[in-house]
């Protein structure tokens, strides 16, 4: 069986406060994109193994996906296993929520395969007990989440936009960049709320915001210089996904954004010790899947 397993952006991102256990409360408008790895997943009767040829990327029971699988299997009482190959795009470390999604992939791959003994809502439950992020792949349709990133709230049509992504070379610790967030005057989840769902059809352009981006140019300044890139290849609106360090743009034609991509690569090209590093990618939100 294969399968797409989408990258996301945060389109905004609050963080609304801090909890004494130290995680922090988000109030965030998640989107699916059009950008995606590829998860190959076969039934075995050797139990669990996984495939990755991207540098960095653990083949053991360390990956995401691969703990997906085990709990796939311990929850439906099958005593089975799979090969699982992934074929990745979606930079690790980039706040695109790529090892979220293949684990979330390997949960929908491995019950359609086993004869859906979950539902929807029971996959989400499942997917819960990996990560805060995992449930939204499981439907991949734009929510406003809020918690710690594990509540989500359906939401009225959003203006579609095409993206351009720039991954600049190097991953960011999401543990780290919360170490660094200070935490000022936060907007309360009731005023993000009322805004947004005061607008009838939401347009993003109108909410781009992120807390976490201060933090993350601190520890990566070319989450900043990548910023700039994408305001200077004509983008309507610029900000970090998540944690980072990847940074999109928005265009609101999909040849503004094939044109920003040329802009892109020629700076590549004109100063590759600056940019030899970074990755670009065209997408757009994926308001369905």
């Amino acid at each position: 069986m294969e399968l797409k397993s989408p990258a996301k952006v945060n389109l905004f991102l609050h963080v609304t406060g801090r909890r004494e256990n130290g995680y922090h409360d988000l109030c965030s408008l998640m989107c699916g994109v059009g950008l995606y790895d590829r998860v190959v997943i076969e039934p075995s009767d050797a139990g669990i193994s996984l495939s990755c040829a991207y540098p960095g990327v653990p083949e053991d029971e360390t990956n995401l996906a691969w703990r997906a699988a085990v709990l796939f299997f311990e929850a439906a009482g099958i005593d089975g296993g799979c090969r699982i190959a992934i074929d990745k795009r979606i930079p690790p470390g980039a706040g695109l929520g790529g090892g979220s999604g293949n684990a979330a992939t390997v949960l929908k791959g491995l019950n359609t395969l086993y004869g859906s003994p979950f539902d929807e809502t029971a996959l989400e439950a499942l997917a819960l007990q990996l990560g805060a992020d995992v449930p939204f792949f499981i439907r991949c349709a734009p929510v406003l989440a809020t918690g710690v990133g594990e509540c989500f709230e359906s939401l009225p049509p959003i203006k579609p936009y095409h993206l351009l992504i720039i991954y600049p070379g190097t991953g960011l610790s999401t543990e780290e960049v919360y170490k660094n967030l200070k935490l000022g005057l936060t907007k309360s989840e009731k005023k993000i709320k009322s805004r947004l769902l005061n607008e009838g059809v939401i347009d993003p352009l109108h909410h781009l915001h992120n807390d976490l981006e201060p933090p993350a140019q601190k520890l990566s300044p070319a989450v900043g210089d990548a910023k700039a890139a994408l305001e200077k290849a004509g983008a309507e609106g610029v900000l970090m996904s998540g944690s980072g360090s990847s940074v999109f743009g928005l265009f609101r034609e999909p040849q503004g954004a094939q044109a920003g991509e040329t802009l892109l690569m020629c700076l590549r090209g004109d100063r590759p010790e600056e940019y030899a590093g970074w990755q670009v990618f065209l997408a757009e939100l994926l308001l369905t899947f």
